[in-house]
């Protein structure tokens, strides 16, 4: 039997507020690894810190989504059996921005590609193989890009949830409960609040 290979995947974002669907990333690229990558002889505990994600100052919460029991925790970190494997976890929006002028340097994007790795998970609106075969690094290192398919098709976004919350209306299902309690207790998105979004209009469009 194959020695199982510790995958961490990282995730980078605004996560402003932090959704359902931003979670739901890491179960999908679970998935599209265990199935086309390595047999299913790969195993992934993903970790997230609540400080980190939406300003939490509470335990330090750890979602073991490979649920591989040589894993453990000392303190805020992860111990694993065997050097893991660090990839970086994006929606094709993202992938998308490696395009962007000025905003990634060519030397970050090939480093991350070629050291590391990517999984993206398709969204609504974006072909992904079409970034790819448009930039000549991601084309260099196209067999380090894994291609995962989200069969839900849903378009919440960030932004949508920061317009309804604006107006006064309820996305509950739409947000993990911690975050809506978060939420709630320090008065944040409402029109009383400091925050102000660049947009005051619904934009279900926009991705962050």
């Amino acid at each position: 039997m194959k020695s199982q290979i510790p995958v961490v995947l990282l995730a980078c974002g605004s996560f402003n507020p932090i959704t359902n669907m931003h979670l739901r990333l890491f179960e999908v690229a679970r998935d599209h690894l265990h199935q086309t990558v390595m047999n299913t002889d790969i195993e992934f505990p993903v970790h997230s810190q609540k400080s980190i994600l939406c300003n939490f100052q509470t335990e330090y919460d750890v979602i073991f989504t490979g649920h591989d029991p040589s894993v453990t925790l000392s303190g805020s970190t992860l111990v694993f059996p065997a050097v893991p494997e660090l990839k970086l976890l994006c929606g094709a929006d993202v992938l998308k921005t490696f395009q962007t002028p000025n905003l990634w340097k060519d030397a970050h994007i090939q480093e991350i590609v070629e050291k590391f790795g990517v999984v993206c998970v398709s969204r609504t609106g974006h072909n992904p193989k079409e970034y790819i075969s448009g930039s000549p690094i991601l084309q260099r290192y196209r067999h380090n890009i894994h291609l995962a398919r989200e069969p839900v098709q849903n378009e919440l976004s960030s932004t949508y949830i920061r317009w309804a919350l604006s107006q006064g209306h309820s996305v509950k299902y739409l947000l993990p409960d911690a975050v809506i309690s978060y939420i709630k207790d320090h008065n944040l998105y409402t029109r009383d609040s400091s925050w102000k979004d660049s947009s005051s209009q619904r934009n279900e469009g926009k991705t962050d």
